[in-house]
């Protein structure tokens, strides 16, 4: 069996590439290990007795570029969220309200213009940069006069820790700010790696304005209307098939499954991570295995709980980012105890509330009942604290989370639960053994600058592998990441030009 391409993993990213594969007339084979599409950008009935669809493991989308869903003719409805974020404090708290900017600015205090200038640093940073990710890189030259000796100098050159804390006088205001650079990334503020820092720049750069917005239907939405896409353009997907080895002369390569079926075709596109790739040609992996650093816990609550801020409603303060337990010292003292192979004592983490933003993953039955789900992200918990016992350590992280949570609240989260059903925990081992993410982590490795580090690899796509017909297409690539499809179609890009993305 042949065809012009291969791709294996049936994640966003892989669908991305072959919906533009398809569309420009090759035939595709899609192989993906479980028994559903969608990777960690999938919906599920999570707690089976009940109808709600939750984003079982990424929930908004901020990276997915307008031209993706314009030149794949995707059908999607984001909902823009009013209210940022919501951070408790000792004396009241942050409401980071667009609608009503007094507020913000109150909430804020002395460091209201100070957010203001760094927002406008970022947005700015974000127009000019975001338009990049879907061409050739630029070297880091270029990409420092495209945005500035300020944006480079805070955001690209020195440590984000130093920059917030030149920038900002609040604990508060700074940890707000820092959470961008340590989700699902395993890091600290003031580190000379600028880990943190790539990482915040993934958050801030966004569809080129850094709004994180609301799938409507779930993040499963965005999979199925680019599963539609490459089906439509007639792309086939095979379920149930784990690809076990892939070899290649750089010309044919010759894809194996674990049921001994062999697939031919010009050119590989692997939407797994580097060093799932690197076993699957038999070679050692380069680098240090990935390590996730995410708690995830997924609940289904009769009612929201109160908060003990008198000034804020249940409402306001879930249907953005609630941040709790993240000021900029209390993130660095979790840093510091998770590096020492402890789970941190008082968990930083935040929270979301899908169901106000679009009650349509609810069923009739829940919304009338004033049901609503909870999205709880914990940081700072790598993997490292699960290998030894992993279900005990689990069970201890999540009871100190939910600890950390009851903090904050008037009422014990628990006590809001629809039954004691409701509620799952997910370590970055839980993640890695569902989806297939090495170590749990959610980028499949630290992220990378998005931009060419080598002057060789200017001009390249930064997917391209040791094998000439070989693609990385996963979040793994440069300018991977998050729910983008950005290395989908630089993927494709890379083997067909880009004179034939925008056909079909």
């Amino acid at each position: 069996m042949r065809y012009d391409a291969v791709v294996i993993g049936a994640g966003h990213n892989g669908l991305t590439s072959a919906a533009y594969l398809a569309r420009a007339g090759r035939s595709v084979l899609v192989l993906e290990r479980a028994e559903v599409i969608g990777g960690a950008a999938r919906s599920a009935r999570v707690f089976p007795a009940y109808d709600a669809r939750l984003s079982a493991y990424s929930y908004l989308l901020s990276l997915l570029p307008e031209q993706i869903v314009d030149e794949l003719g995707l059908c999607l409805k984001l909902h823009r969220r009013r209210i940022s974020s919501y951070t408790p404090t000792d004396n009241g708290g942050i409401l980071i309200d667009h609608g009503d900017p007094a507020r913000t600015a109150h909430d804020l205090g002395p460091d209201a213009q100070a957010w203001e200038d760094f927002a406008g640093l970022t947005g700015e940073v974000a127009h000019r940069l975001f338009p990049t990710m879907t061409e050739p890189l630029r070297s880091a030259k270029d990409v420092r006069s495209l945005v500035g000796e300020q944006a480079w100098t805070d955001l690209f050159a020195r440590p984000i820790g130093e920059t917030l804390q030149h920038r900002f006088t609040g604990d508060a205001v700074r940890g707000i700010a820092l959470t961008d650079g340590l989700i699902g990334t395993f890091a600290r503020a003031g580190d000379a790696d600028l880990l943190a820092n790539r990482c915040l720049l993934y958050h801030v750069i966004g569809r080129g304005t850094g709004d994180w917005d609301v799938p409507v239907g779930g993040i499963g939405r965005v999979t199925d209307a680019l599963a539609d896409a490459a089906l439509a353009a007639g792309a086939q997907i095979r379920l149930d098939t784990e690809v076990v080895a892939l070899e290649t002369d750089g010309e044919l390569a010759r894809v194996r499954a674990a049921d001994g079926s062999v697939v031919e075709s010009d050119a590989v596109f692997a939407g797994v991570a580097p060093v799932v790739l690197d076993r699957l040609r038999g070679r050692s992996p380069a680098g240090a295995a990935p390590e996730g650093a995410q708690l995830k816990v997924n609940m289904l609550l009769s009612r929201l709980p109160a908060l003990k801020d008198p000034s804020v409603t249940p409402e306001q303060a879930f249907s953005g980012t609630l941040h709790i337990n993240e000021g900029y010292a209390a993130l660095d003292a979790a840093y510091l105890q998770a590096a020492r192979g402890q789970v941190p004592t008082v968990p930083p983490c935040e929270v979301y509330c899908h169901s106000l933003s679009d009650p349509s993953i609810l069923g009739e039955e829940l919304v009338a009942a004033g049901a609503h789900t909870l999205t709880l992200f914990g940081l700072h918990m790598p993997t490292r604290l699960f290998s030894d016992d992993p279900a005990g350590a689990r069970q201890r992280a999540l009871e100190l989370t939910l600890a950390s949570v009851d903090s904050v609240l008037a009422e014990p989260i628990e006590d809001c639960l629809l039954d004691a059903s409701t509620l799952e925990v997910r370590s970055p081992l839980d993640v890695e053994a569902s989806v297939g993410m090495p170590g749990g982590h959610i980028f499949h490795g630290d992220l990378q600058w998005p931009f060419a580090e080598s002057s060789s690899d200017v001009g390249t796509w930064g997917v391209e592998t040791a094998d000439p017909n070989v693609y990385l297409c996963g979040a793994g690539a440069r300018r991977g990441g998050g729910v983008s499809g950005i290395p989908g179609r630089n993927a494709v890009a890379a083997h067909l030009g880009e004179d034939a993305m925008s056909g079909g």
